[in-house]
């Protein structure tokens, strides 16, 4: 299952790194959701001139197979921080201390090594359809409207390599912890139990009634 996850920080480099790169991520979100916007808006267009003018939007299907990387890939680093990605927490959320760290470490190393060959076949795939001295820069295009390909190719590997940095920043994190022996390490994603999952709720919902209220 997907658990609510928090971040410690301090001023230790290892969080000033991880704030610093949370930016980025937050960036990479951001237009991770004016692509999915941006879709919204193309659909509303297109299926209005084909009601109203009996002319739709040319080319809507390639536009969805370019914004499709940004929409699957774009985002996943930032989920990753917030610890938002699916996993099983039956087993690891009833550990503490050293046996927790030792299961996320492991679990973050496999992420990682999944994630490097990923980004290596990703590049490859992008590097067939790239050619500087093709039309466009472009072996390969669209069906419909010619958009070149190679744009969409190099998303993958780019957020592959955005998430390869997330996970070694959190393998180090928790190779720390499992080091030290401490409760609370920071720049790592800590498994909220159900009972401060419904504070962080309720105090969220109780604040927005207060705004509310003052308006």
């Amino acid at each position: 299952m997907a658990g609510a996850s928090s971040v410690l920080t301090d001023d230790s480099w290892l969080s000033r790194f991880d704030r610093e790169l949370f930016k980025i991520e937050g960036v990479l979100a951001f237009i991770g959701g004016l692509a999915v916007f941006s879709l919204m808006l193309m659909a509303v267009v297109s299926v209005g001139g084909r009601n109203f003018f009996n002319r739709p939007l040319p080319g809507y299907v390639d536009w969805i197979e370019q914004a499709m990387p940004l929409i699957a890939f774009i985002g996943v680093a930032y989920t990753q921080r917030i610890g938002g990605h699916i996993r099983m927490d039956i087993f690891v959320g009833r550990l503490k201390g050293r046996p927790l760290w030792t299961a996320e470490f492991v679990s973050t190393f496999v992420m990682l090594t999944l994630m490097l060959l990923l980004m290596w076949g990703a590049w490859a795939h992008f590097a067939r359809s790239f050619d500087f001295a093709a039309p466009m820069w472009s072996r390969d295009s669209s069906m419909d409207i010619g958009i070149p390909l190679w744009p969409a190719k190099l998303l993958a590997p780019v957020a592959f390599f955005v998430l390869s940095i997330r996970l070694s920043l959190q393998l180090w994190g928790f190779g720390r912890a499992l080091r030290t022996g401490t409760l609370e390490p920071v720049a790592v994603p800590l498994i909220e139990d159900a009972a401060t999952q419904a504070a962080n709720e309720a105090m969220h919902v109780t604040g927005f009634d207060e705004e509310e209220d003052i308006k």
